[in-house]
């Protein structure tokens, strides 16, 4: 299980991606490497001093990496192909979809620098749109771990899985929250942190940790929140989303990304049709970034412990007064 500590150690997922490869890459001589010129901000540089001849570093030119990678699968190599998440997903699209993705070729898509906690690099560099580029495309595992454990359980599961996915990782440093002794990853499996009665917290990535905080603050409310993780946006969790709409009846999701195809989409695809109940998707709405730290963003656009914690008793208050009628006018 997982638990939410202040004084909770913080490490980027990025850090966690570079660290984890060279662990894998002493356990086997399939695994290589690519970088387009970004080794030290993806931390695949840490890859490189250990095993630099199974490191590629292409350049500046992230749809021929992707070629590259597609290339190496093919001959039986298991590449990580690694740049910030809006070049991997936006600029290299193309080259994902149909050499990676439509002959579904092993490789692994390693995204850093996802999301607003990009910061100060503004609105051009935080992607908040790969999450719905990638669910496009057919057969493309999409994860989106919440802390170090996670983020390096997730690579290791990435790289047994054969076929291609797509790895989310951040910047910003986040809270370790998983014992490293315990956790299980398993893709397509989400996890329960909190069991709550009154309305369920789906939460991915760095909003994990956010949406536990949230709870605790909603707890003081009298507002007893059942809070889940889901590290695999694709494939979703469908039972489990299913079964805790049921419990609670109404349901609430949190995304570093946009509300448009995310997460959010994901779940509401899956209940419009099998389990109708109210949902609030809380994320970027339909607006760019913009420069600022990483924390500052986090607050502005109401995706901190405290925003998250404001929307949500909102939309629980507002629910309750419709359901007894309180809200109609006489």
């Amino acid at each position: 299980m997982s638990v939410v500590m202040k004084d909770a150690i913080k490490i980027a997922t990025r850090d966690s991606y570079g660290n984890v490869l060279v662990e894998l890459g002493k356990e086997s001589e399939k695994l290589v490497v690519l970088d387009s010129d970004l080794a030290a901000a993806t931390k695949t540089g840490v890859f490189k001093k250990v095993f630099p001849d199974r490191h590629i570093d292409c350049g500046i030119a992230e749809c021929n990496m992707m070629g590259i990678a597609a290339g190496l699968a093919a001959t039986g190599k298991i590449p990580f192909a690694s740049t910030f998440a809006m070049f991997a997903a936006g600029r290299a699209f193309e080259q994902v979809r149909n050499s990676i993705g439509y002959p579904h070729l092993n490789v692994k898509i390693g995204a850093t620098h996802a999301g607003i906690s990009v910061g100060e690099d503004g609105a051009t560099h935080q992607c908040n749109e790969d999450i719905a580029l990638m669910r496009t495309i057919p057969g493309m595992v999409i994860i989106n771990p919440c802390d170090d454990v996670e983020a390096k359980a997730s690579v290791r599961a990435a790289y047994e899985y054969d076929g291609p996915v797509y790895l989310r990782f951040g910047r910003l440093p986040v809270p370790v929250i998983n014992d490293a002794t315990t956790y299980e990853f398993k893709i397509g499996k989400g996890v329960v942190l909190k069991e709550g009665k009154d309305v369920t917290i789906v939460a991915t990535g760095l909003e994990v940790s956010e949406a536990l905080a949230a709870a605790e603050m909603l707890a003081q409310d009298k507002i007893d929140a059942k809070v889940i993780n889901i590290h695999t946006i694709k494939p979703l969790d469908e039972e489990l989303i299913l079964f805790a709409a049921k419990e609670t009846g109404k349901m609430v999701t949190v995304e570093e990304h946009s509300i448009i195809g995310g997460l959010g989409s994901a779940i509401c695809d899956l209940l419009s049709v099998q389990e109708p109940i109210s949902v609030l998707k809380i994320g970027m709405e339909d607006v760019f970034g913009e420069s600022g730290t990483a924390l500052q963003l986090l607050k502005k656009y109401g995706l901190d412990a405290e925003g998250i914690y404001k929307k949500v008793k909102a939309f629980v208050t507002k629910y309750n007064a419709d359901a007894t009628g309180e809200n109609v006018v006489k």
